[in-house]
């Protein structure tokens, strides 16, 4: 079975970003807070871990020292205007104190769980706190400053794992694949809503990395309006034959709930048990598992299908209270009667209609793409 990890700490409650920025790190805390209520934070097998801030060093294995300069210059007030080609000051990264000290906690939480993981401490580690997918090397973007997946996966891929990098956040995994682009100790796949009509505008199926990377940027752009069973059938179309294939030693993944139906910022018509769901796919290649947070807008939905993630990873989301919710995303609204899944939403035909034959397409154009260069 093995030690399952729930990885948070008190001072990533500390730095909240502006009330104005739709991003909102008290997702976290609400997460642990349901979880603790319902019990599922201990056990014989679940542990709640204290992380370590990363030092500068540690940082600087993905981030270069002038962007880091920019940030904590930033951070301590000094902001001027050449700092906006770092990506700062802007209506998605805006300056604000404690951004630096955050980002080094955030990401010392993924990077405590990729150790955890490494040393054989824990079989499974769940940073919701983490996800800063779309921060670059030299730049900032999307909510994003320092990119604990990035960091991470170079921590697994320091120890000599082999890693696939699954995101099933709503946006398209821009700085994590461009981390990667050419090389293949690190797998990443990406599903997302289609960049034609969502930030960050890239995740396109032609793009499969370059150079001992090809074929090891996996890109599944999703019509909007993407329902459950549509989503899993790209899952176990596109996803579960790559990982048969290339056996990574360790699966990382990003659970972002922006997927879910009503997220202010997405055009996805996911409930939380597709989240539940792809879990328990996961779990089923027996691989140890790091998990992230992500993206989410409505806080208290995000939280309760992180709860649910958490759940899933334990083995603990099937049957009794944990399936009794008729609230969340379906009803637009958090009060739900004592469960974590959501109500089973059935599409119409015209949802059928308008995302099936899009999607069954790109998945071909996929396979077609990247299924050769794995012997599929």
């Amino acid at each position: 079975m093995g030690i399952k990890a729930f990885i948070h700490c008190p001072e990533l409650e500390q730095y909240p970003y502006p009330e104005s920025c739709p991003f909102k790190t008290l997702r976290a805390g609400r997460t642990r807070q349901l979880l603790a209520s319902m019990g599922l934070l201990h056990g014989a097998d679940k542990i709640e871990e204290i992380p370590t801030a990363l030092t500068r060093q540690e940082l600087e294995w993905f981030h270069t020292p002038s962007y880091l300069d920019a940030m904590e210059a930033a951070d301590s007030g000094e902001f001027d205007y050449a700092m906006l080609r770092f990506g700062l000051g802007t209506s998605d990264c805006p300056v604000f104190a404690g951004m630096y000290p955050y980002a080094t906690w955030a990401a010392g939480a993924t990077v405590t769980g990729a150790r955890m993981i490494v040393e054989g401490k824990a079989r499974i580690a769940f940073n919701p706190s983490g996800g800063y997918h779309h921060a670059f090397e030299d730049r900032a973007g999307g909510f994003c400053y320092v990119n604990d997946i990035v960091l991470g996966c170079m921590a697994l891929a320091k120890a000599g794992k082999r890693v696939v990098f699954l995101d099933i956040d709503v946006h398209h995994s821009d700085g994590v694949q461009a981390a990667f682009y050419q090389r293949r100790d690190v797998m990443t796949i990406s599903l997302h809503q289609d960049g034609r009509t969502l930030f960050p505008g890239t995740g396109f199926v032609e793009e499969i990395g370059e150079g001992e990377g090809r074929g090891y940027a996996v890109n599944v752009p999703l019509p909007m309006g993407t329902y459950d069973a549509a989503y899993l059938r790209a899952v176990r179309k596109v996803v579960l034959p790559l990982l048969h294939a290339y056996n990574p030693d360790v699966i990382v993944l990003e659970a972002g709930a922006d997927t879910l139906a009503n997220d202010p910022l997405a055009n996805l018509s996911l409930t939380n048990n597709t989240m539940a769901d792809v879990v328990g796919l996961l779990l089923a290649f027996g691989k140890p598992i790091l998990a992230t947070g992500g993206g989410g807008y409505n806080p208290d939905n995000t939280a309760r299908a992180w709860a649910l993630v958490w759940a899933a990873l334990c083995g603990e989301d099937a049957g009794g209270d944990l399936t009794a919710g008729l609230g969340g995303v379906l009803l637009e609204t958090t009060d739900w009667s004592g469960g974590l899944r959501d109500r089973q939403l059935a599409p119409d035909k015209a949802r059928r209609d308008a995302v099936d034959g899009v999607l069954d397409q790109t998945i071909e154009q996929v396979k077609k793409a990247v299924f050769p260069i794995h012997g599929l």
